[in-house]
């Protein structure tokens, strides 16, 4: 459903889910410029809430989870996209988590600089669960394991330094927080049962968990914060991590997580259909993903006006909203498109968007 943050309505009917691509030369001695210029740039294309590009980081999910006492990183967690090998780090623990000042509140500060009457920030973090996840896959499950015997215990422990990061961000006046979470995505497909194998045979108990801690993790959170959830199947370089509906995983994230607005993914047929849709609680907004950041070309104007009112049969149209399916840049390398390729994207999810939900 629609709220307002500080008279902005959220979310925007044309909205995006955060990253953009970086400028060549992009360092720590020019971020603040560029970061200055990007919201600039988003602010002319009339879009109401603006990030930093995450230009403070250099990927999506792996420097935010190194704000954390406890964790600490290292060469060595590549991951194949679709034939394509992205290069991460590992990122595992040396000791119990712990809640600290967290960097990525300051960075947060100073796009908040920009907020104006029009114009609201939004922060992206990864999900609860994709700090889980990437501290039982395969590389560091006995290491975690050895750290926390009793799983629930390592539950407990993200979902107490998320609560305090949440605590930090709203201090300092943020109020539209969006979790970006691949684990649905991963665990949907013919390789899920393999790939949560560790934790338990039967998926559904591995979709519990997941619910749990990023439910968690929202527990007793502050009056008037937005929560968002970008539910994503992958993107690195143009290339993506896995493919399948969401059907298998509806009765958990769209019917029982605790977030207000879900950005989903439906660039084209990994995603399955709509009917899944029918499943999102009644609380909820929906961001459809339909424009790709993966290629260049832009969607037909008229095919995506109609794919809007088909998802329109399962949730209603002023509950729905318009936005490419991911980030232009998850990661530094971004995907493979220019920058003006990009924010014509941005200018036709808009014009589309002022189509279909004209101003009142």
């Amino acid at each position: 459903m629609t709220k307002f943050i500080k008279g902005v309505e959220v979310p925007q009917r044309a909205d995006f889910v955060g990253s953009f691509l970086r400028p060549s030369d992009l360092s720590i001695s020019n971020c603040d410029r560029y970061v200055a210029e990007v919201i600039e740039k988003q602010k002319q294309l009339g879009y109401h809430i603006i990030t930093d590009g995450e230009f403070n980081r250099t990927y999506w999910h792996l420097d935010f989870f190194w704000g954390f006492g406890g964790v600490a990183h290292e060469r060595g967690g590549d991951v194949i996209f679709n034939g394509e090998k992205a290069q991460l780090e590992r990122v595992y623990l040396t000791g119990k988590l712990t809640a600290q000042p967290h960097p990525f509140i300051e960075a947060f500060r100073r796009t908040q600089q920009y907020e104006d009457a029009q114009s609201i920030a939004k922060l992206t973090i990864p999900a609860p669960a994709q700090f889980f996840q990437q501290l039982i896959i395969p590389q560091n499950y006995s290491s975690t394991r050895a750290i926390y015997p009793d799983f629930e215990d390592l539950i407990h422990d993200i979902a107490f330094v998320y609560r305090d990061f949440i605590r930090q961000f709203y201090e300092i006046g943020g109020r539209y927080l969006q979790f970006d979470d691949c684990t649905w995505g991963a665990i949907v497909g013919e390789a899920a049962a393999q790939r949560y194998a560790s934790l338990s045979t039967n998926l559904d108990e591995v979709k519990d968990l997941l619910l749990t801690v990023n439910n968690l993790s929202l527990e007793g959170r502050p009056e008037g914060l937005v929560v968002a959830s970008h539910i994503c199947r992958g993107n690195y370089h143009s290339t993506w991590f896995n493919s399948g509906a969401y059907d298998s995983v509806a009765d958990w994230v769209f019917a029982r997580e605790k977030v207000d607005v879900l950005y989903l993914e439906y660039d084209d047929e990994r995603s399955g259909g709509f009917e899944p849709l029918s499943k999102v609680s009644d609380d909820k907004h929906v961001v459809l993903g339909l424009i790709t950041t993966k290629r260049p070309e832009l969607e037909d104007k008229s095919y995506i006006i109609h794919r809007i009112h088909e998802a329109a049969q399962y949730i209603p149209l002023n509950r729905l909203s318009l936005s490419p399916q991911c980030g232009f840049a998850s990661c530094a390398i971004g995907n493979k498109l220019t920058q003006e390729e990009q924010w014509n994207k941005l200018r036709l999810v808009r014009e589309i968007a002022d189509e279909v939900w004209p101003a009142r």
